[in-house]
């Protein structure tokens, strides 16, 4: 669940995402079914409220928009992320479990299962930078107000079922410029 503005968005396990009016909660403004193909794990809003990004246990982030408008709609879509190839030669997918929107510059991080963070320029449609891989899970990310710090919290999701992993933590990483500025138009 998100909140942005007089909306609150919510995903659901059927793929389902639900939008509605804070000032009218009995119906949902919207319902709509995720350009992704499986369960949602994780949504966020825009910091400009226009739209919201939405991640899904196939290690993909889907980036929609409010407005119902054909012209708007052409500007969604999906991307793989968070996967990697296994020795076999086959792609191991990991579940995007967290994302964060960057309150000044509108880049958004994503983390994973697979214990990485990236940061995205979701218009230009470019991995901006990947942070060094954690200990385990994320399962969730948030900016400061200023967008000057990260925090991660990483915890074992049992996405492997039960076994030994490390503890629970919470990180708090300096951001600079670089690691979340919109890449260059070009």
């Amino acid at each position: 669940m998100s909140l942005s503005g007089y909306r609150t968005v919510v995903a659901t396990s059927g793929r389902h995402v639900k939008i509605f009016d804070i000032r009218k909660m009995d119906t949902p403004e919207q319902d709509r079914l995720s350009s992704l193909q499986h369960q949602l794990r994780v949504v966020r809003c825009f910091p400009d409220s226009k739209g919201y990004a939405v991640g899904s246990c196939e290690g993909r982030v889907a980036i929609e928009y409010f407005d119902v408008s054909p012209e708007i709609q052409k500007m969604k879509y999906a991307f793989k992320c968070h996967r990697k190839t296994g020795a076999d030669g086959k792609q191991i997918l990991y579940p995007v479990n967290a994302l964060a929107f960057h309150p000044t510059y509108g880049t958004f991080a994503s983390g994973g299962c697979d214990g990485v963070v990236n940061v995205w320029d979701g218009y230009a449609k470019k991995r901006v930078c990947q942070y060094p891989t954690y200990q385990t899970s994320i399962s969730y990310l948030c900016y400061n107000k200023d967008g000057s710090r990260l925090a991660v919290a990483q915890s074992y999701t049992f996405e492997e079922g039960e076994r030994d992993h490390p503890r629970d933590a919470v990180y708090i990483r300096h951001v600079t410029e670089q690691e979340c500025k919109n890449k260059p138009r070009k």
